[in-house]
């Protein structure tokens, strides 16, 4: 039986997943953010990750009209799941959204989760709010599931269809009808997890894993600082190991890595387990960017450089190249801790929105040609606008358009064409 599918949240993770099924059947796509869904009846996503094109393609029908979900037998559901300022898990949206559908749910339904949460969360803290909302017992009036999101945001290859989609649900038959549904439009394989629990637990550590080994290459290069040698240079020769592992250092933000393990070492704490190699890994990608300051400060002074009121250009603000998401940035960060030493801090973003930047930050951001001398630099984040100006396009933003410091945080100017004045430290 070919399922009436409802999306609810279509943001980073919500769109691409409506759009891959809105191409195959029809959708009804449901978003409480008015702008949101006025965009998207117009052909344009501001996040990026969908052409106008595909948005043609699709037979969608936007809303911010919750009660079109009664008229869905499936609906996923795909809200942010941030953490809140003590880094513990913020469900509000998850809770939200749970009610919503629960005042909508018909019987028969199957409510799937995509967002991500510890393990447990989905039928602890969902479901109840689903049968409270509804009035309907789950596990015999309507069923859920648990699929995590593996969406990159402004990765082109791997995206919703490529690849392989892992499944579960309360039941057997129900992962059937689940893993069938997916598969009418994800092309590279359902994997079928043994619970929901399992899926849960699989989607948090898949980023803990990344988190952790960026930790440790984040702690290598402040002791290769500290040893006067280049960390990419060390990674270079150590990578030509056949099974050394291909991690680099950097600022770790975004909805993902920099969230996910919150919620594992939340779940962890309440079963009186304390993590701390997951822990430690936090501390020390959260604490990066008063690193990269410090070094900075450091290295005006021994420039001469009189660094209360000096100027200091960053390129980028989001939390990843080629993006315009600006959620949970860590450049921030950085900007934060200069701006303490009274450093006059000037932001600009080749993608970023700069009414988003002032909504989210308070950053006023600046466009590129308007970008005052600096004595330093900071690629924060290596935009392909950027790379294409290189070096020259460097030069031209310090004093005098001839010497300054540059501050490459994730190594990727080429040394060979450095040009000469220009005192360069990478991460």
């Amino acid at each position: 039986m070919k399922r009436k599918i409802g999306i609810v949240g279509l943001g980073y993770v919500g769109l691409p997943v409506a759009v891959a099924f809105g191409k195959e059947h029809h959708i009804v796509g449901f978003d409480i953010n008015k702008k949101r869904i006025s965009t998207l009846i117009s052909g344009i996503d501001y996040t990026n990750e969908v052409t106008h094109e595909n948005l043609k393609e699709t037979n969608i029908y936007y809303t911010t009209n919750a009660s079109k979900l009664k008229e869905t037998d499936f609906i996923i559901v795909a809200v942010p799941t941030p953490i809140n300022e003590h880094n513990q898990p913020d469900l509000i949206p998850l809770i939200k959204a749970s009610e919503t559908v629960g005042r909508n749910l018909s019987s028969g339904t199957i409510v799937v989760y995509e967002s991500t949460v510890y393990p447990g969360a989905t039928e602890e803290v969902c479901v109840p709010v689903l049968e409270k909302f509804s009035g309907l017992t789950c596990g015999q009036d309507f069923f859920v599931g648990y699929s995590p999101e593996r969406i990159n945001p402004g990765d082109k290859e791997h995206t919703f269809t490529t690849i392989t989609k892992v499944v579960s649900a309360q039941t057997p038959e129900v992962l059937e009808v689940v893993a069938d549904t997916y598969a009418s439009v994800v092309t590279a394989g359902i994997y079928k997890a043994s619970s929901i629990k399992v899926a849960e637990a699989a989607k948090v550590i898949e980023n803990t894993q990344r988190d952790v080994n960026i930790a440790l290459m984040n702690e290598l290069a402040m002791i290769f600082d500290l040893i006067d040698i280049d960390t990419a240079e060390v990674l270079a020769t150590a990578g030509t190991k056949w099974n050394f592992l291909n991690f680099t250092p950097g600022l770790v933000g975004g909805h993902c890595i920099g969230v996910d393990p919150y919620y594992l070492t939340h779940k962890a704490q309440a079963v009186g387990y304390q993590p701390e190699v997951i822990l430690a890994g936090r501390r020390i990608n959260d604490g990066l960017g008063k690193f990269i300051a410090q070094t900075l400060v450091k290295k005006m002074i021994k420039h001469g450089i009189t660094v209360q009121g000096a100027i200091v250009t960053v390129l980028g603000l989001t939390f990843k190249e080629n993006v315009p998401d600006l959620r949970n940035s860590k450049v921030i960060d950085v900007i934060r801790e200069l701006q303490e030493y009274d450093i006059e801090v000037q932001i600009t973003d080749a993608e970023a929105d700069s009414v988003d930047a002032e909504s989210e930050y308070g950053i006023s951001l600046i466009p590129y040609q308007d970008l005052k001398k600096a004595a330093a630099v900071i690629l924060a984040v290596p935009h392909r606008d950027y790379l294409e100006k290189s070096w020259d396009g460097i030069q031209t933003l310090l004093l005098n358009n001839k010497s300054g410091i540059l501050v490459d945080i994730k190594s990727v100017l080429p040394l060979d064409q450095k040009i000469e004045e220009i005192d360069v430290w990478r991460l």
